[in-house]
């Protein structure tokens, strides 16, 4: 019998927690907590693909580069995706092989540095509004935008920081060798941080693009190729909810794509938060895909059961 693929995005937010420190000690604490409901899967025996976030590790790499400016040369944005791909990969690949040792579990692991295909006229490359790095002060802006040629916006209330582009993703370069890789049963850790953005020049090469994509999408692009039945998105909510943080709040156990896309186009899910996910969503399923679950972590192997979480099906 042929095993069942699933993609498991994986929060960088699991990795790196708010109010902690994030040191690497902490960051393989996370990352083994993170796992245990996915070696569950794994003992069901499911094939695999893990992609990862990495918004407060590409944060902290990029403050590195700011306070090492004057002794080292900066990194480009895509470099520095492609160096925490590796690390991150490292860190879930190695927690990963420990867990399944301690349990017997009898898998092999690959971290694949994952290039992910762009639109070079995606609007968002000339609008860029993706915050990325350090805050500044206002008084900063002007030089920084003139010196680095960076794009500066206002944070709300919280200062000035870098915005960098956040193309859409449109496939996935290495996805043969990944799903080569799935068909042997091998978990793969892929498209890590939402992949490294690279477009298609006029002579046929693939130029990297100083910009960060979104892990969700992705994901759902990388799901897609691969063949998988299940996209499972694990976020810091046990639920998908519409009015959220207000009185009238309402968690909702299940959602139809058209029901997504009405609450999308209502506003019901901010760009910044569960939007993306949702859009994921729709599109893993509009090409093909069975299903989609959001959940939490501690919820993965109950919203699997259909007891937690919240399933996004056709309709």
């Amino acid at each position: 019998m042929k095993r069942k693929t699933i993609v498991i995005a994986l929060g960088g937010n699991a990795i790196t927690r708010e109010f902690e420190e994030g040191n690497i000690t902490q960051q393989f604490v996370n990352t083994r907590r993170s796992l245990e409901s996915i070696i569950e899967l794994l003992g069901q025996g499911y094939n695999m693909v893990i992609t990862h976030g990495n918004g407060p590790q590409v944060g902290n790499a990029l403050i590195r580069v700011e306070e090492t400016r004057h002794l080292v040369p900066p990194l480009p944005l895509g470099v520095i995706v492609a160096d925490l791909q590796g690390g991150m990969g490292y860190m879930i690949e190695q927690c990963l092989q420990n867990k399944m040792f301690e349990l017997g579990v009898n898998r092999q692991v690959a971290t694949i540095i994952t290039q992910v295909l762009v639109d070079k006229d995606d609007p968002s490359i000339s609008n860029p509004t993706k915050f990325v790095g350090p805050f500044f002060k206002k008084e900063d802006v002007k030089e920084l935008e003139k010196k680095r040629g960076w794009v500066m916006k206002e944070d709300k209330g919280r200062g000035y920081r870098r915005v960098v582009s956040s193309p859409i993703p449109v496939g996935i370069v290495e996805k043969d060798i990944i799903k080569s890789l799935v068909d042997q049963a091998i978990v793969v850790i892929a498209a890590g941080g939402g992949g490294i953005p690279i477009y298609i020049d006029e002579r046929g090469w693939k130029e990297g693009i100083n910009g960060v994509i979104d892990k969700d999408l992705a994901s759902a692009v990388l799901a897609k190729d691969v063949g998988a039945e299940k996209l499972i998105i694990l976020t810091g909510v046990d639920k998908v909810a519409i009015n959220f943080g207000a009185p009238e709040q309402k968690e909702l156990s299940e959602l139809t794509v058209s029901e997504a896309k009405k609450y999308l186009k209502a506003g019901e899910f901010p760009k910044g938060s569960m939007g993306p996910k949702i859009q994921a969503a729709v599109n893993f399923i509009e090409n093909g895909g069975k299903e989609v679950i959001i959940t939490s972590i501690e919820k993965t192997a109950r919203a699997l059961q259909g007891t937690e979480g919240t399933r996004i099906i056709k309709g």
